[in-house]
């Protein structure tokens, strides 16, 4: 049999195996014009009560917690301590320690498969700490951490964005106290390197100071709400240039997958607010949307792979007249449907949490664990350990790279761009070459690219488009990255809507 031969061989197994994948693809692109509830069940607790931590889905499909702070009536401890939450058992499992103590840091996902730990608190248990420049590095293969090069300003609650180009945003942040967004600069860092630099200087005329996280777009600039007016950041320029003004102080946000962006919820001098809007990157926009159905701040937003957003939690209050009370901590949740633009309210978390993270899992759950909860003014219950897991009405899986195989591994199902033959060790593809990469899970009409990384690094997204003669697969067209290590079976993974799809390989010369 000829090379030709086995290539069409594979491709017709391909679409054997992807006609039950293309009911699951149509799923994803109906099933958020149908109003959506799920529920919330515990899961394990963690392994310490913490809140002001991060979570990092791994390519493992594990979580890594890592740091925040422990508080109860009794004092603040901040923790250098980590875990892993494994969805398969329901168990957090003890990890190696951060090389400090941490609080108000950043982790970030590297196309590697590392993950970075970058600024934040520590140091010490006083209330906040004090602002860190160090960084570190942490391997789940070997469950170890490692320092890395220190931010050229110490800074904490900021926003950390992985970037098209690979490189790492640091954006927003403090120096001192609890206000967000004083630090004057942004910075890069370069995984290749191990280095911070400067980025280009904002260009706002104000402090925002409980906006909104600066958020990645689909063009792969990024929205900085942190000042006045907002800004947006370019790569290409390493240039900040001002875009519209928020009608309102969001305090969270997220992009959609009709590449706008949600931004919901805040403090204004009347309290905890109802109030959301949405950025349109097309116009440089602010526009009002539906308000949440509760009041609330330091509430979660987080993007579903069916298209809405689930809200968790947070810190409300009750207002009558000119006056309004502090309520504490609350439980309820809510969903945003962007088709609809209006919010409604789901089923209750099984506890109340402020200051908690919520990780989309490999399966579609959600993954809501620790926080802290308040009980009213001078009735504090400190730092939880609990976790729970919200399961949405429709189960929704990471994308997959396909295989040549059909098992999922192995040597992928990576064409050379245009034509039926596999960049594999027979045929290896070279740097700077364009190659068609089949997936499935990827939403349909959706507008965010997605991320690939080959040998550890991000490659230039091309285009996506439908793949051809294989029923319900996409083709994502990369560019081969000229600084990939040549061998016959390098690493391919795609990550999209933050969760990382499996592991396939290919054969660079």
């Amino acid at each position: 049999m000829s090379n030709d031969d086995v290539v069409h061989l594979r491709r017709f197994r391909l679409v054997l195996l992807l006609t039950l994948s293309s009911f699951m693809v149509a799923t994803v692109a109906t099933v958020a014009a149908r109003a959506q509830s799920g529920s919330f069940t515990p899961t394990g607790d963690m392994t310490i009560a913490r809140s002001q931590h991060t979570a990092t889905l791994l390519p493992t499909g594990d979580v890594l917690i890592a740091g925040g702070v422990q508080s109860s009536s009794t004092g603040t401890r901040l923790l250098a301590s980590t875990e892993r939450y494994d969805p398969t058992s329901g168990r957090f499992i003890p990890a190696a320690n951060m090389t400090t103590t941490r609080r108000g840091h950043t982790a970030t996902l590297l196309p590697d498969g590392r993950v970075l730990i970058v600024g934040g608190y520590g140091g010490d248990t006083s209330v906040w700490g004090t602002p860190l420049a160090s960084a570190e590095l942490y391997d789940p293969s070997s469950d170890r951490f490692t320092k890395t090069g220190d931010l050229i300003t110490a800074t904490g609650f900021h926003t950390a964005l992985l970037l098209p180009s690979g490189q790492v945003l640091i954006v927003g942040g403090s120096g001192v106290g609890m206000y967000p967004n004083n630090i004057a600069r942004a910075e890069l860092y370069d995984p290749a390197v191990g280095m911070f630099t400067a980025a280009g200087p904002y260009v706002g005329r104000g402090e925002c100071d409980f906006c909104a996280p600066s958020v990645l777009l689909a063009d792969g600039t990024v929205l900085f709400p942190g000042q006045y007016p907002a800004q947006v950041y370019d790569p290409r320029t390493n240039a900040f240039t001002l875009t519209g003004m928020m009608i309102a102080d969001q305090s969270a946000a997220t992009l959609l997958v009709n590449g706008n962006v949600l931004l919901a919820g805040g403090v204004s001098d009347s309290g905890r607010t109802t109030t959301a809007e949405l950025y349109d990157p097309t116009t440089g926009a602010f526009f009002a949307t539906a308000s949440m159905t509760a009041r609330r701040v330091w509430h979660t937003l987080t993007l579903l792979p069916t298209g809405l957003v689930l809200v968790t939690g947070g810190e409300t209050d009750s207002c009558g007249g000119m006056t309004c009370a502090f309520a504490g901590t609350i439980r309820s949740a809510e969903l945003y449907d962007p088709s609809a633009g209006a919010f409604h309210a789901t089923d209750d978390m099984t506890t109340p949490r402020e200051g908690h993270t919520a990780t989309v899992l490999a399966d579609g759950r959600v993954l809501l664990a620790g926080g802290v909860v308040y009980r009213g003014i001078g009735l504090f219950d400190g730092s939880v350990s609990s976790a729970e897991v919200y399961r949405p009405d429709v189960l929704v899986p990471a994308p997959t790279l396909l295989s040549v195989s059909g098992a999922g591994d192995g040597q992928g199902a990576i064409y050379h761009a245009g034509t039926s033959y596999v960049a594999g060790r027979e045929d290896p593809a070279a740097a700077g070459d364009e190659v068609d990469i089949l997936c499935t899970g990827l939403s349909a009409g959706a507008v965010i690219p997605p991320q690939v990384a080959i040998g550890g690094r991000l490659a230039e997204i091309v285009s996506v488009g439908n793949a051809p003669g294989v029923a319900g697969a996409k083709a994502v067209r990369v560019r081969v990255p000229p600084d990939v290590t040549a061998g016959s079976v390098v690493a391919v993974r795609l990550t999209y809507l933050g969760r990382p799809s499996n592991a396939v390989t290919m054969a660079v010369k």
